[in-house]
């Protein structure tokens, strides 16, 4: 089972709500008198918030439309990249993980951004955008319609029946979307000690459903353990569902263009594009450990001249 590799949803359930229940049994189910006061807030200062917060808003809507028309991206990556984006431009990056709204506000601008632009590779090229459109793909190849540049001009009506649904969705979601919240802040009115029995067992189930099979639910939990400790040591969760979302992708397209090149890495840089973006990604590597050193360097002065 483990050479078909790691499946993501458990994955994904372990890091993110598995790893919540672990810190929360370790914390001793603190009560939730400050969260309901924070959702409270939220809803008070709705306005005052989307003024504050606008250029988070239009730069998650930035980032996820551009990651939604990468094939295979899908809204998952576009929110974890926004977060990080968001963490890393913030005045204050301290307050992320505890609620903070910037984030929140900036990944989730991404995460609905990214939806409909993943419809750009399913519609223009037939490759899916993310789980959805290939579902949908695949209902269309059913009817007999082949997604691509010849959908534009033999079924017209089936684009304008997708743009005038997203402009509806889009309308519906505010209303839709503020009753869920406010049913959903009722949750907290329940004692953390029931509540997160009731989330692993949703946790387990769900785990078991996406393979029909244990395996996911061993999966579930030795990344739930894995997450619970990369948070406690301050270590970001999203790189590693990035790693998992993109790993295989990534040595997929390696594996296909080292065949093709007899094992050449100029394969990389032999064309203008391609050598460009080569180029870009090198020195963001080397930025980015530069930057890491001098971190490490400037440490231990920091810490002699406290003592």
């Amino acid at each position: 089972q483990m050479l078909a590799g790691i499946d993501f949803i458990p994955a994904m359930i372990g890091l993110f709500a598995v790893s919540e229940v672990l810190r929360t049994i370790a914390a001793g189910a603190p009560p939730w008198e400050t969260m309901q006061t924070r959702v409270g807030n939220i809803f008070r200062d709705w306005g005052g918030m989307m003024k504050t917060w606008w250029r988070q808003q239009v730069r998650g809507n930035v980032v996820g439309t551009a990651i939604g028309i990468l094939p295979g991206a899908g809204a998952d990556v576009a929110a974890y990249v926004s977060y990080a984006i968001s963490r890393r431009f913030s005045k204050t990056p301290e307050k992320f993980g505890t609620g903070h709204v910037e984030g929140i506000v900036e990944s989730t601008s991404a995460n609905n951004s990214s939806l409909s632009s993943a419809w750009v590779p399913a519609l223009v090229f037939g490759i899916p955008g993310d789980t959805i459109t290939a579902i949908v793909i695949g209902v269309l190849y059913v009817k007999g319609i082949n997604p691509g540049p010849t959908l534009f001009l033999f079924n017209p009506q089936t684009i304008y029946a997708v743009f005038l649904i997203f402009v509806l969705a889009n309308l519906l979601m505010v209303p839709l979307g503020w009753l869920a919240i406010k049913l959903a802040k009722r949750l907290l009115s329940a004692p953390r000690k029931v509540l997160m029995p009731i989330i692993l067992a949703f946790c387990i189930v769900g785990a078991f459903a996406s393979n029909n099979a244990a395996y996911g639910i061993i999966v579930m939990l030795v990344f739930g353990v894995l997450g619970f400790f990369m948070e406690e040591n301050d270590i970001p969760i999203a790189p590693c569902i990035l790693g998992i979302v993109i790993g295989p992708i990534l040595e997929k397209n390696f594996v296909t263009t080292m065949i093709k090149s007899d094992g050449s890495f100029v394969a990389f840089f032999e064309r203008p594009i391609a050598a460009g973006l080569g180029v870009v990604l090198i020195l963001i590597w080397i930025s980015v450990l530069v930057s890491v050193l001098r971190q490490r360097g400037a440490a231990p002065q920091g810490g002699g001249s406290a003592a």
